[in-house]
């Protein structure tokens, strides 16, 4: 006869763990790390190509576009950082649609899912964009760049909106603190955008010296407050987390 075993009941065992605030720090990370490192690049290695316009005026700060989009290795690694970031950004938006129908009030949650669908819409444009440059397709640089913007500046709106007037309860400090800087990267984003819209118009209206580096410099603000806003979500699920273990597998826990 052959012997009998009784299975042992091994404690669970935690394969992965990464809180959600590391997540989305390491999902805006990427294209932050990547930002930096082509306006640097350009400005020692392609100063003179970069910073050139129709103008042939004086300029010290390359664009966003020819720091990204025009010269090698710039393009190369913008590239690559929004290609791997996006999954990231996508399984925050997906977190964020369960949030707005977790706190927000019923006859409001359409609006929740209107703001996750335009978050969508802007990764999925800011992708596009990358991927073709003005250089490549003028076209679809220029349409993906008109969607980014627009669902950009809508949904930093309508997030701020939902969740300051259209809460089921009250909010917690962190949250407070995560819409305090939501109101202000968005204000600051606006300001930038509209001056450096302006600085642009001057800039091929007159060619005056000087006039598009604030152009690129307003830029550098508009991208930089983007993404800021996007890192609130370390606030909006300092609670959060994901793990893997043998007991549920891939899953995410609320601490």
């Amino acid at each position: 006869m052959l012997p009998t075993y009784e299975r042992l009941n091994d404690p669970k065992r935690v394969f992965f763990h990464i809180t959600f605030a590391r997540l989305a720090l390491t999902a805006l990370s990427l294209p932050l790390s990547a930002f930096c490192f082509c306006v640097v690049w350009s400005l020692i290695f392609d100063f003179a190509r970069s910073t050139f316009t129709h103008c042939d005026v004086a300029n010290y700060l390359p664009s966003v576009s020819a720091a990204i989009g025009n010269y090698e290795p710039q393009k190369t690694v913008w590239r690559l950082a929004i290609i791997l970031h996006l999954p990231l950004r996508l399984t925050v938006t997906r977190m964020y649609l369960e949030y707005y129908r977790e706190h927000i009030k019923r006859n409001r949650r359409m609006l929740g899912i209107l703001a996750c669908t335009l978050n969508v819409i802007e990764n999925l444009a800011l992708f596009c964009l990358s991927l073709w440059t003005s250089a490549d397709n003028y076209e679809i640089h220029r349409n993906s760049f008109v969607v980014f913007i627009a669902c950009s500046e809508c949904y930093m709106l309508l997030s701020y909106l939902l969740n300051r007037s259209a809460r089921k309860s009250v909010l917690l400090p962190h949250e407070e603190k995560s819409l305090r800087y939501k109101r202000n990267l968005f204000l600051i984003n606006v300001l930038a955008f509209g001056l450096a819209g302006y600085c642009f118009m001057r800039h091929n209206a007159r060619c005056e010296a000087g006039v598009y580096t604030f152009f690129a410099l307003f830029e550098y603000i508009v991208v930089l407050t983007n993404m800021g806003f996007h890192m609130t979500a370390c606030w909006d699920f300092h609670s959060f987390s994901i793990l893997c273990d043998t007991r549920n597998g891939l899953h995410i826990m609320r601490y």
